[in-house]
């Protein structure tokens, strides 16, 4: 029966939320509005930062009020003051950089994607067992109020049987942009199309076959690539994306008995309508575009994680995490997309 009402965002009581003293690695792009967002929208405690360059370090750290600034991660990681760390580097030091908190002996919270493969990424969820600590991907979008909205429609079985998912996320850069550059692990797939594959995993479980076809771009990367996936519940995932020209970046989630489609960006904050197949009932839900304040969602609920003594998120669990890094790495084989340091 198709609801009237949408469900409610869940979130955990404050109480619930114990507050961590940070350090980050990584003082760059995201970074910077990941701690705008702690800062802005929790009561969680900046503690420290680490970069290669000590000026970089010292910059953030003014910036933010942040007491310790660090040029090495290994002299961050023995301050004793610290209790979860926050990667922000590029897409390559992910996993050294994780695997080096964990050895540690402290929580991760690992910028997406988890690492640049499932290899890494199973040995990191290894490490993390092994030490008792928590390692999460920061997946943004799944600890969003939307997300989890969506996650209610799709376990309450609103939508009925999904046999369709429709998504796109293209974006125009300059040649000059990191995703250009193969020495960082360049090409659309970890930064815009791991927003994709992981959709269609929180919808259709792990894809059973996929098909893919990539076009290159300047400076030896991947410039787009289009992608069939089929999952076991007979939905079809018709994913594209692209570093070359902006695109709608919308995404459509169809079941036999309601269609939800999600407007673009579809992970940000933004709308979406939900419609019934029979009967012209409809809803809306609908949010201003606060994109990146937030992060603080993702922050909070791996807090939460750590108060209740969890060492997996019950949202975003490592194991979520390698089926989507399984479904790319498939995706880059069929396209001869490998990174400098597979080689």
């Amino acid at each position: 029966m198709f609801p009237s009402s949408l469900p409610v965002p869940r979130r955990p009581a404050a109480n619930t939320i114990p507050v961590l003293r940070w350090g980050i690695i990584g003082p760059g792009w995201i970074a910077d509005h990941f701690v705008r967002a702690l800062t802005g929208e929790t009561q969680q405690q900046l503690v420290a930062v680490a970069s290669r360059s000590q000026q970089k370090a010292d910059v953030f750290a003014a910036k933010w009020q942040i007491r310790h600034a660090f040029s090495s991660v290994d002299e961050m990681l023995a301050h004793p003051d610290i209790d979860a760390v926050y990667i922000a580097t590029p897409h390559n030091h992910h996993y050294p950089d994780g695997l080096k908190v964990l050895n540690a002996g402290k929580h991760v919270l690992i910028e997406k994607p988890l690492a640049l493969n499932v290899r890494e990424g199973a040995v990191l969820q290894q490490r993390a067992q092994q030490q008792g600590v928590l390692c999460m991907e920061a997946m943004w979008c799944d600890f969003a109020p939307k997300y989890d909205v969506l996650s209610q429609l799709l376990d309450d079985g609103v939508l009925g049987d999904v046999h369709t998912l429709i998504a796109d996320h293209g974006e125009f850069f300059t040649p000059d942009h990191r995703i250009f550059n193969a020495d960082l692990a360049g090409g659309p797939m970890l930064d815009l199309g791991s927003y994709l594959i992981s959709l269609s995993v929180k919808v259709g479980g792990a894809p059973e076959t996929i098909f893919a076809q990539g076009q290159p771009a300047p400076g030896g990367v991947n410039g787009q690539v289009s992608m069939l996936l089929t999952h076991a519940n007979c939905m079809h995932s018709v994913l594209n994306t692209t570093l070359f020209s902006n695109t709608p970046g919308g995404a459509v989630i169809a079941g036999r008995d309601a269609t939800l489609v999600l407007d673009g960006q579809f992970y940000a904050p933004g709308n979406f309508t939900l419609t019934s197949s029979q009967g012209g009932g409809t809803l809306h839900w609908e949010e201003p575009a606060s994109r990146y304040t937030q992060l603080s969602y993702e922050a909070e609920h791996f807090a939460w994680c750590i108060g209740q003594g969890l060492r997996d998120s019950p949202v975003r669990p490592l194991a979520t995490s390698l089926v989507t890094l399984a479904a790319m790495d498939e995706v880059r084989r069929q396209t001869g997309v490998v990174f400098n340091e597979e080689r």
